[in-house]
């Protein structure tokens, strides 16, 4: 009699579990995708002058745009205008969050306190300075240049020139591993040169094969080595395995692309084009990949920068009040080398995209 209650009792409960795992696997096939990516947040401030990278200082709180002869400063919570950056003309603000020490890409270069705004020091550098990029291992300021030197760079601490670099082409974008490796996409060469922080040695180029021309934006998952070179020409994200620089896939993008950046969090890349839309890009495995949306932002907000508090999107364009054909050159047009500038006066737009 108890055998045969313990049997019943038994089976009653891997009846229950049965249950239970089949109303869990449902559930999984069923769950919701997940919530599409829109703009969540916009502000204007009216101004004149050119625009380039978007810079947002995760660790200060603050978000940097060159504009003009300045460097504007907004509150990264609430976008609200703290301060300027003044006689610099520059395209791009790079910040050491150890030393809370400031750069843009001006000629000369401007050193400041991200505290306090004021200036430190000036720094004198040949070349064209444009993009430029903080290495954190060697918490070293990388300002690039479409001219030789193609690298100059500063030690962050005390912006003393450490050395150039001969990158073997015009940089765009650079991105760190943080082992040693920092990379950068060639827009000249359809390439992305590699080199050795320590050394600053370029040790490799790396071709796209004809997949993509014109790479602008670059962006990296640092875990899986996975780049993402996004091209212009033709309009193509090539995903390379970093470290040896062969071709996973390549996907579709919108035109004009001029930056990008991964979220680690969410495993998704990143690419804003000149033809107001932004990519996302998926990576569902280290060789999975997957567009996921392409959103419409606003027509010239080509570069982007990552919120990572709120994993949020940043991007910039301006609205010319002027008529298009006096105050923007044809470098405006989506797909064109240096999309997005206008030095006429015009509202500056803030665009914020999350979920």
């Amino acid at each position: 009699m108890k055998t045969t209650n313990w049997n019943y009792s038994t089976a009653v409960v891997l009846s229950g579990l049965l249950a239970l795992a089949f109303l869990s696997t449902a559930q999984l096939s069923t769950a919701p995708a997940a919530k599409p990516y829109s703009i969540v947040n916009t502000t204007q401030t009216m101004g004149s002058g050119g625009i380039d990278y978007v810079y947002a200082d995760n660790d200060g709180g603050r978000l940097y745009i060159p504009r003009g002869g300045e460097v504007l400063v907004f509150d990264l919570e609430n976008l609200k205008p703290v301060g300027s950056i003044t006689n610099a003309r520059a395209r791009g603000v790079a910040v050491d969050p150890k030393s809370h020490h400031g750069f843009c890409s001006s000629s000369p270069v401007v050193m400041w306190d991200t505290r306090t705004l004021k200036p430190v020091k000036t720094i004198e550098v040949q070349g064209r300075p444009d993009g430029i990029f903080f290495e954190a291992m060697t918490e070293r300021i990388y300002v690039f240049s479409h001219t030789e030197p193609n690298a100059t760079v500063l030690d962050a601490k005390d912006g003393s020139i450490v050395g150039t670099i001969d990158l073997g082409g015009a940089p765009e974008q650079a991105a760190s591993d943080g082992e040693g490796h920092l990379y950068v996409d060639l827009e000249d060469k359809d390439q992305i040169a590699v080199v050795d922080v320590k050394t600053l040695k370029v040790t490799a180029h790396y071709e796209l094969g004809g997949k993509g021309g014109g790479p602008a934006g670059l962006a990296l998952d640092a875990k899986n080595h996975i780049l993402f070179a996004f091209c212009r020409n033709p309009a193509t994200a090539v995903i390379l395995n970093a470290a040896d620089g062969k071709i996973i896939t390549t996907l579709p993008i919108g035109k004009g692309s001029d930056g990008g950046l991964f979220n680690p969090k969410t495993m998704e890349a990143f690419s804003s084009q000149g033809d107001g839309t932004l990519t996302v890009i998926k990576e569902t495995s280290p060789t999975g990949f997957e567009v996921e949306q392409t959103l419409e932002t606003k027509p010239r907000a080509k570069t982007c920068a990552l919120d990572t508090r709120k994993d949020q999107v940043v991007l910039i364009t301006i609205e010319p009040s002027a008529a298009p054909a006096a105050a923007t050159s044809t470098n405006d047009q989506p797909g064109k080398k240096r999309g997005g500038r206008n030095d006429g006066p015009g509202m500056l737009d803030i665009l914020v995209v999350g979920r």
